[in-house]
């Protein structure tokens, strides 16, 4: 993020995203594998140590937690093994993808807002 700074390519209303592409449930810790970025413009080309990466369109099951991102792992709980166990959709073989609705400079730990989107098939 500091570097899309440093770049000009961040402002207040630029979308930030992870996405995670290791399940925690079954992978080692440490081999866990995950990006950070933001959105650019399609015109935007791969520089230095930074790279386009494209998350796929389709379905998605979307909640939105507050708290802490420490406190996320409950909302992963009851989205896997609460709704989607009791909805008739079948998660997609795609990365989760978490979107950060604010900015975590400029609100306590207890205001984040994070959007996690579940790929569906």
């Amino acid at each position: 993020m500091t570097w899309g700074q440093n770049q000009g390519l961040m402002s207040d209303t630029t979308r930030t995203f992870g996405v995670y592409l290791s399940d925690p449930n079954s992978v080692p810790v440490d081999q866990l594998c995950s990006k950070a970025g933001f959105m650019v413009e399609p015109d935007f080309t791969d520089k230095d140590q930074v790279s386009r990466y494209i998350v796929d369109g389709g379905k998605y099951a979307m909640i939105i937690h507050k708290g802490a991102y420490s406190e996320l792992e409950a909302a992963y709980q009851w989205l896997f093994g609460t709704w989607l166990v009791n909805s008739a959709e079948e998660p997609d073989d795609k990365p989760v993808v978490e979107e950060y609705l604010n900015n975590p400079r400029e609100v306590p730990p207890a205001e984040l807002l994070t959007a996690i989107y579940l790929p569906l098939v």
